[in-house]
């Protein structure tokens, strides 16, 4: 089966001993001889955090990916490939669509098993559960804050267009970093002057506007 590798350090990381792109890369090349594994690449991304969908080198082994051109991606550690469950699971989602594999070596996630499959559920369960936990509390503080007569800042600043715009784009089905790609490309102002829309700023908005 062909494979892509992909490994990730922050700034911060790079300075770790024992935890480089290095280290990483020879745990993969070492699973994958194991497994058979044909490693077409490993692709990395230096200085990124987990927290940036943008990273360039994730978006190549996801296209990559997209186009068949390898049947699962590989990494070392989980976190390497998202920081938070809302964000892995928007990215099993991803390749559940698009049939290709998702494989973390420190932990029994590998969608090409019936054990990675299950542990893949409990997690969007999870990520559930925290997104109606996340939006009960957000609904419960406007509540509050509309009760008290006040207006957050973050409300404030968002043009009502804009929020029309990321409401209607939601219920035609588009992802939340789909839709801050296209606010980014159509040059929309962020919240607080900020240099790019992210996805957890998209889902803001649309968790208050369903309050």
């Amino acid at each position: 089966m062909k494979v892509i590798g992909y490994t990730r350090v922050s700034t911060a990381e790079q300075a770790k001993d024992g935890w480089t792109l290095a280290q990483q890369r020879k745990d993969i090349e070492a699973e994958c001889a194991r497994r058979g594994w044909d490693l077409v690449e490993v692709i990395e991304d230096a200085g990124y955090s987990g927290t940036n969908d943008e990273r360039p080198g994730l978006q190549r082994a996801l296209t990559m990916l997209k186009k068949r051109q390898a049947r699962a991606v590989v990494v070392a550690r989980l976190d390497r490939l998202a920081r938070s469950t809302q964000h892995l699971c928007e990215y099993i989602a991803l390749c559940k669509k698009q049939k290709w594999s998702m494989v973390a070596l420190d932990v029994d996630l590998d969608t090409t098993t019936a054990n990675g499959r299950f542990m893949v559920r409990v997690l969007a369960a999870v990520a559930e559960w925290e997104s109606e936990v996340n939006g009960e509390r957000v609904r419960d503080g406007m509540a509050e804050a509309r009760a008290s007569g006040k207006v957050f800042g973050f409300q404030a600043q968002v043009d009502p267009k804009t929020v029309q715009q990321i409401v209607k784009q939601r219920e035609q089905g588009e992802s939340f970093n789909a839709i801050a790609r296209k606010l980014d490309a159509q040059g929309t102002p962020t919240p607080g002057g900020g240099a790019r829309w992210q996805s957890s700023t998209v889902r803001r908005i649309c968790n208050r506007e369903a309050s």
